[in-house]
């Protein structure tokens, strides 16, 4: 089975060249990169166009009208070329097996859900320095300022997957096929702020539609960049999915089915 990394960015080039690069360095080669832009930065075209690039890749912008990140990744699913779809934020560096670890558990009825560790600023500034393997030696995660640094600890093999299970859906490290996520008519595109949109609603639909979750915590490893967060008010989010669950809204109404 092949995957197409799905990687959503905003402007932030130095990011991305870090994301890159651990791709590079995955113990299973990548078959396709799509860059996932809402907004159509200069800077970021030049980088992808001049970037040294290890695979077949898309770079897709849309006008910058605000959050429509959404709208950007419906048009990344319509335009992937593998059935299996991994989905990433232009802020999260990836450990060398978590291709490997995706596409090993990878099944048709599954919702595959990893975690991410939130590194300190002092680990992230010596990744965008250019060490962007230091935090594979998870004891460096300890003791050094990073939230959720259980979450870096690599376990191939879970013996027992309750222990290290998840209720959660996180959007920055979540897979799924295609067919799965066309039967929901992809991400709602009625959300216009971050959040809730990017993967607590789409969690909802795919269980809703017979899908079944999976963890893959401690197996497919995210490292989540030190940045200010700009936490966004989610009533009107709430208030949209709440809706659509009373109406049982599975296949959202403005999705997919408007870039095809």
């Amino acid at each position: 089975m092949e995957a197409s990394i799905i990687i959503s960015v905003y402007k932030n080039v130095e990011n991305l060249k870090l994301i890159l690069e651990s791709l590079r360095i995955q113990t299973k080669k990548v078959s396709e990169v799509i860059v996932s832009e809402d907004g159509e930065d200069v800077g970021m075209r030049t980088f992808v166009e001049n970037y040294n690039w290890f695979c077949p890749y898309q770079h897709l912008t849309q006008p910058d009208e605000g959050w429509r990140k959404n709208r950007a990744l419906n048009r990344a699913i319509v335009a992937a070329k593998n059935e299996w779809l991994i989905f990433i934020d232009g802020d999260c560096v990836l450990h060398p097996r978590f291709v490997e670890m995706h596409l090993r558990y990878a099944a048709p009825n599954r919702i595959l859900l990893g975690k991410r560790v939130k590194l300190s600023s002092t680990i992230s500034q010596k990744m965008l320095e250019g060490n962007v393997s230091y935090p594979f030696k998870w004891w460096r995660l300890f003791n050094s300022g990073c939230r959720y640094a259980d979450e870096g600890i690599f376990i191939p093999f879970c013996l027992n997957r309750q222990l290290r299970s998840t209720r959660s859906l996180t959007g920055c490290n979540m897979s799924f096929s295609r067919e799965a996520i066309v039967s929901i008519n992809g991400f709602d595109e009625e959300y216009v702020r971050p959040a809730i949109g990017e993967d607590v609603d789409i969690y909802w639909r795919l269980k809703a539609n017979g899908y079944e979750p999976f963890s893959i915590r401690n197996r497919a490893i995210v490292y989540h960049l030190h940045h200010k967060e700009n936490w966004s008010e989610q009533e009107e989010n709430h208030a949209i999915m709440c809706r659509n669950q009373q109406n049982n809204q599975v296949f959202c109404l403005k999705g997919i089915n408007n870039h095809k």
